[in-house]
């Protein structure tokens, strides 16, 4: 309990402050300096706060388990899984939208995002893999995950784990766009995207054997589609509804006790 606490607290305090300069307004903080890619940055924080927890009460040795899961790359199905799964359902949920609603298919624009019009798809990959991948993926699944599921089922681990990690989304609402418009429906709406792929990294993450490297991938491919220049509202809708398709599937089919076929993936 004491490492998850402590986890928890330097999540948020490593982020958040990092945010403070987007949302310092509403503490009077006002003209902070901003540096590029500030908000990416604050991603880091459950990566910096799982290595530090760590090291405090696992040392060297728990660095080493840490780092060789954060790099795993086999059973391969479940890496390719990760990188492809979330383009195939945009691609599906595009396909159903123009059927639906004669909505042209435009899949140059899967590739293209207007906040960051300099950055290739190879590179804005790279970028979402770096800061919000790695960044939170070490920390939620590779830190928190495995000592929530010693004491609870992986649905239940998945469950709690969500309101922890809506809980670190908290200063975006206060300066990201696409937060500070969604009202109490589209917050509503947001968590239970949330708890969706909390559940589905879950599955990837017991699947794979603890690989974060998997969860890392399908993290940020994931935020590569629902913020691509092709998502409008109708396809990130549609997206939302199959996602939330195959996380029922992957409760039914593996139950809640694991989610996947292997046994929850627990520290020793």
């Amino acid at each position: 309990m004491k490492q998850l606490v402590t986890f928890f607290v330097l999540s948020y305090c490593i982020s958040w402050f990092i945010w403070l300069p987007f949302y310092g307004h509403l503490f009077g903080l006002n003209n902070l300096y901003v540096i590029p890619y500030q908000h990416a940055i604050g991603g880091l924080g459950p990566l910096l706060a799982s290595f530090l927890t760590t090291w405090i009460y696992l040392k060297k040795d728990g660095l080493k388990v840490l780092l060789k899961q954060s790099f795993r790359l086999k059973p391969l199905i479940y890496l390719c899984t990760a990188l492809f799964s979330p383009f195939l359902l945009a691609v599906f949920a595009a396909v159903i939208n123009n059927l639906i609603a004669k909505t042209p298919v435009n899949l140059s624009a899967l590739f293209t995002v207007r906040e960051f019009p300099h950055l290739n798809t190879l590179t804005f990959f790279i970028y979402n893999l770096v800061f919000f991948g790695f960044g939170e993926e070490v920390g939620w699944r590779g830190f928190a995950l495995p000592r929530i599921q010693a004491k609870n089922t992986a649905l239940a681990a998945s469950i709690f784990l969500s309101f922890f990690w809506a809980l670190w989304h908290w200063p975006l609402f206060f300066y990201r766009p696409n937060y500070m418009t969604m009202g109490i429906t589209g917050a509503i709406g947001w968590f239970f995207s949330l708890l969706t792929g909390s559940v589905l990294l879950t599955w990837l993450y017991n699947a794979s054997r603890a690989s974060i490297l998997a969860c890392a991938v399908f993290h940020s491919t994931v935020d590569i589609v629902f913020t691509a220049d092709f998502a409008d509202n109708a396809i990130i809708n549609t997206m939302g509804f199959l996602i939330t398709i195959w996380g029922i599937l992957i409760i039914v089919i593996f139950k809640a006790d694991n989610l996947s076929s292997n046994k929850r993936q627990v520290l020793p």
